[in-house]
């Protein structure tokens, strides 16, 4: 790389430049917007229960009902790769703004559909299938965003500052996570069960939609990255594919990239958005209890997150990813394994875990840091969703499979995969000279 390329990929956000004004208005606008995203996406999971009682036949066993709602859950997942490889591609040649804006445009629409569907009992089969073609559409969405988001934030910090702003960004994407099990709450302490059944359902999607089309407007007044301006204005874009440059020149780093995110999912769709319902089946804890405990750990992940960030800023990220996984994979092993004989300290236990779950916030760190600029939205999008597929994806389903022989299955589950975030911290700290060679582009 030459002198005038590393002028054009660093020098524009120089590395010890502090935060300013600009940089806060870009990192509440995409946090903002981000929580309002996410929102929209797992709104679905807190009210899976009802959803499958209402898109489903009555005489499906109740297992199987499960598994069937998990499963469009996942489609979710499965779709991302795809929209967000595409969104990635335009994203590394067009900008990043212009993916940024289309991402929550994809998601608003089929989150208000979702809430004006009609059930089974209306249409018949019409209606998992249509949710099932909604559900596509909103990881389709959200394959772009998360990624594009992270992207987008650390081109507009200094290098010193990276792990901050993802670990600030992330807390705003957990935000939407912590807005949907508020209102999860509110429905069901305000309303029946036969309240929520006929409509109560339905309106946590159109707020979701209502809200998705306020963060369009909002994202108006962001900017595009300098970064990306300098290397349009000097004509330092990809030559080539950007996803091929990513496969051809940048196995380890996907690898990383990839084996990092698969802790992702499991601190995120096992301990957060999994939990509170299989508390709710497995112990009869009720409904409410459970939500106000997740919020409470919701919360808790919002500080997480912020501290990794920083410490990772500051210690580097591979210790960093190493003392978060063995605090999660120890925490919610004493927390779940306590929780099936004893929910006493639900709260206090629960909120542990969802300070450890602010591993998510040193994850996004690792994998932009691993990516050239021309390339960096490609790159990380396809490492981050075909991991998110298929491990968020078809972990639901997996973990409701094993369930059934084993009940503590998800702590398992979780204290395994954190084995893996070890280890790819092992790597990142090995390879740290090539991520810190990846990340001059930043």
């Amino acid at each position: 790389m030459n002198t005038e390329t590393r002028n054009i990929q660093g020098n524009t956000q120089p590395k010890h430049r502090h935060l300013n004004w600009n940089d806060g208005k870009t990192l509440s606008l995409s946090a903002l917007g981000g929580a309002l995203e996410f929102y929209d996406f797992v709104i679905f999971v807190y009210f899976a229960n009802v959803v499958g009682s209402l898109f489903f036949p009555a005489e499906m066993p109740d297992w199987l009902r499960q598994v069937q709602t998990y499963g469009i859950f996942a489609a979710g997942y499965l779709a991302r790769p795809l929209g967000g490889i595409i969104m990635a591609h335009f994203g590394d040649m067009l900008g990043r703004k212009r993916m940024f804006m289309l991402s929550i445009f994809l998601m608003a629409v089929p989150t208000m559909a979702i809430g004006l569907m009609p059930t089974y009992q209306s249409v018949g089969i019409l209606a998992p299938l249509l949710l099932l073609l909604c559900r596509v559409l909103q990881g389709a969405a959200i394959g772009g965003e998360a990624p594009g988001a992270w992207v987008f934030v650390t081109e507009h910090v200094s290098k010193r500052h990276i792990g901050l702003a993802c670990g600030t960004l992330s807390a705003g994407l957990v935000a939407g996570i912590l807005i949907g099990s508020l209102v999860a709450t509110g429905i069901h302490s305000s309303m029946t069960g036969e309240q929520i059944h006929q409509y109560g359902w339905r309106l946590p999607f159109l707020l979701g939609g209502v809200f998705g089309f306020i963060t369009m407007y909002l994202r108006r007044w962001l900017h595009e990255t300098p970064i990306f301006k300098e290397m349009q204005e000097h004509k330092e874009l990809s030559q080539e594919l950007p996803i091929k440059s990513v496969l051809k020149d940048h196995t380890p780093s996907v690898l990383v990239s990839m084996a990092v995110t698969w802790v992702l999912t499991a601190a995120i769709v096992v301990t957060i958005l999994m939990t509170p319902s299989l508390l709710q089946k497995l112990v009869h804890l009720d409904p409410q209890t459970s939500l106000e405990a997740n919020s409470v750990a919701i919360i808790c992940i919002l500080v997480g997150c912020l501290v990794s960030g920083a410490l990772a800023d500051r210690f580097g990220n591979g210790p960093i990813m190493a003392i978060f996984s063995i605090g999660l994979g120890v925490s919610y092993w004493a927390f779940y394994s306590t929780m099936l004989q004893d929910t006493t300290y639900l709260f206090p236990m629960y909120a542990v875990v969802g300070f450890f779950v602010g591993i998510v916030g040193v994850v996004p760190a690792i994998a932009v840091k691993s990516f050239p600029a021309p390339i960096r939205f490609s790159g990380l999008s396809f490492s981050y969703n075909v991991a998110y597929a298929i491990f968020g994806g078809t972990t639901p389903m997996f973990v409701s499979a094993m369930i059934m022989e084993d009940a503590q299955a998800p702590m398992y589950y979780v204290a395994g995969v954190c084995v893996v975030g070890v280890l790819a911290s092992l790597a990142v700290m090995r390879f740290r000279p090539r991520l810190d060679l990846a990340v001059s582009a930043v």
